[in-house]
């Protein structure tokens, strides 16, 4: 930036006295304005790290500009399959190792820091059976595996709500069984009725229309009727609240997976459930404009591309993904949430590098779909 500005008043030290000279002025005139124009620049490029309030905005422009692009990467991952003597292979994940990524430098949340970063914070997640995963993979990122026991039985009751409070770190985390896009509205429309907000929004849903309605027309009109709402309710009132105004939430929207129609395990699947169909859904979302990429209030947690890229091997039924799929999406949401959070020398040893991770299975008949 400071390069730019020095090119900027070059520009006007060289093009403001000829434009001068243009009115005829006499040569010392001409000089004078030269002069006092080069010095008035000159100082002011260089006080400009001085001054607290044009340094802040100078660095903000360009910490927005860097934290854009870098979002834009969060999804370029790479898998690795390790076989081992268990029955289940290796299965790993990290960024990509291209220099745009490698100037992002992330890194994978561990416990602590994942704990500090949703400290104290309300998240909400709804959607279909692959919300329901994102929320064994968030939990799973704050709990240890003690824990995580008691929670699967209960997370894992087909068509239930779930609810936790980790008293550790003071979060709550609410799953809202929301098969339908016009549930999603409807959760929406609760949220402004009760004047509450949560902090982290997750929301997801599109398989079950497709199976049971097969519409993609009729899929759009609900998805810009929740968008409509969406638009209605943010940025949230100061209203709201009885501690004052609340901020906007962090909102994602849950993707669809990459549908293996060969191995779906039922004939109304394969038959209906194509590759055509999914492309027709995934097209509603993008013409609606509900992404923030094209102008949208919602991130995508890319689960398209996440399964696309691991492949066959990843999933058993063809629709529902092992867990390390969803704990990528689970560290991206994180990342997002943290603003693309980029650890200093003295925390990075805090971090938990990108190590492999065993695939988890949970059997088909625990879903919901």
């Amino acid at each position: 930036m400071s390069v730019q500005l020095g090119v900027l008043a070059a520009c006007i030290v060289l093009f403001v006295p000829m434009g001068l000279a243009g009115w005829h002025l006499s040569r010392n005139k001409m000089l004078f304005f030269s002069c006092a124009l080069f010095i008035m620049l000159a100082v002011g490029v260089h006080l400009t790290p001085y001054i607290p309030s044009i340094s802040n905005f100078v660095s903000s422009i360009a910490a927005v500009k860097d934290r854009d692009s870098c979002i834009s990467f969060l999804h370029d991952v790479i898998w690795d399959f390790k076989s081992s003597n268990l029955r289940d292979e290796i299965i790993s994940w990290g960024w990509g190792e291209s220099e745009q990524v490698a100037s992002c430098e992330f890194q994978k949340l561990g416990r602590y820091d994942a704990s500090d970063l949703l400290n104290g914070s309300w998240v909400v997640v709804a959607g279909d059976s692959h919300a329901r995963l994102i929320v064994l993979s968030l939990l799973n990122l704050v709990l240890d595996l003690e824990a995580m026991d008691s929670v699967k039985s209960d997370l894992f009751k087909r068509h239930s709500d779930y609810q936790i409070m980790i008293d550790g770190i003071g979060m709550k985390l609410d799953f809202i069984w929301a098969p339908y896009v016009r549930n999603l509205t409807d959760l929406f429309l609760r949220f402004k009725k009760e004047r509450v907000c949560p902090n982290v929004l997750v929301m997801g849903s599109g398989l079950w229309h497709m199976l049971h309605v097969t519409d993609a027309s009729d899929y759009g009109d609900s998805v810009r009727l929740l968008k409509n709402s969406i638009l209605s309710f943010l940025p949230v009132s100061p209203e709201l609240g009885n501690d004052g105004p609340i901020r906007s939430p962090h909102l994602f929207w849950l993707g669809m997976p990459v549908l293996i129609n060969a191995i779906l395990n039922t004939e109304e699947k394969r038959e209906k459930m194509t590759d055509k169909m999914l492309a027709a859904y995934e097209r509603e979302i993008y013409d609606c404009k509900l992404l923030r990429q094209s102008g949208g209030p919602f991130l995508l947690l890319d689960i398209h591309s996440l399964s696309q890229k691991c492949g066959p091997r990843c999933t058993d039924d063809g629709m529902h993904y092992y867990a390390v799929v969803y704990e990528a999406a689970v560290q991206q949401c994180a990342l997002d949430s943290g603003e693309v959070y980029k650890p200093d020398d003295s925390e990075s040893s805090a971090l938990t590098p990108s190590t492999s991770l065993r695939s988890t299975k949970i059997e088909v008949r625990s879903f919901d779909l």
